[in-house]
């Protein structure tokens, strides 16, 4: 391989960083935080995000096309580079940065692998599984009144539309998870 190919751009870069967009800008949503109460703090906001990034990964992993798997990689990968960032420009010294991203990685995993546990063991018909998970990750086990009952909702329509997405326009960075605001 040689220094050509550390140097050399992983083929899924950009359209990670596309998709992974996709998924911030859903996150994002102003009914997360206003209707489903989910807490508009920096905890919040990156479990919002984990929440959305982790369906999506999901959804690319488990796909039978190779490419799949290279891009969910590629979103992982986009999503770390971007909080590693964002806690720079947020005044993080740069010797707690390592320690701080492994924190979060290993929080995003947590909560992807229940999130995956909560939504395969019950099928996509049976709520309260993941209902239980996002109360637990999002709100600490202290959720608003119905509030893990909408969200559970919204990501199982997440979901829904992820595995219905041809992993070609995937492939092609071709992602909107707006529609699901509400």
């Amino acid at each position: 391989m040689g220094l050509l190919g550390l140097l050399r751009r992983k083929p899924f870069e950009r359209v990670g960083f596309e998709l992974y967009t996709a998924s911030v800008a859903a996150a994002r949503a102003p009914s997360l935080f206003g209707t489903i109460g989910v807490p508009d703090t920096l905890e919040g906001r990156f479990d919002a995000i984990a929440l959305h990034v982790a369906l999506l990964v999901h959804r690319l992993r488990h796909d039978p096309d190779p490419r799949g798997r290279d891009l969910a990689q590629a979103v992982f990968d986009a999503m770390f580079a971007d909080m590693d960032l964002n806690l720079r420009e947020m005044g993080v010294g740069d010797m707690s940065i390592g320690r701080r991203v492994k924190t979060m990685w290993e929080a995003f995993h947590g909560r992807a692998r229940a999130y995956e546990e909560a939504m395969g063991a019950a099928g996509m018909a049976e709520s309260a599984p993941l209902e239980a998970a996002l109360a637990r990750n999002i709100w600490r086990g202290e959720p608003p009144e119905g509030a893990p009952a909408l969200l559970a909702a919204r990501a199982r329509r997440i979901a829904a539309a992820l595995s219905a997405r041809e992993i070609g326009d995937l492939a092609a960075g071709r992602l909107d998870l707006l529609e699901f605001q509400t």
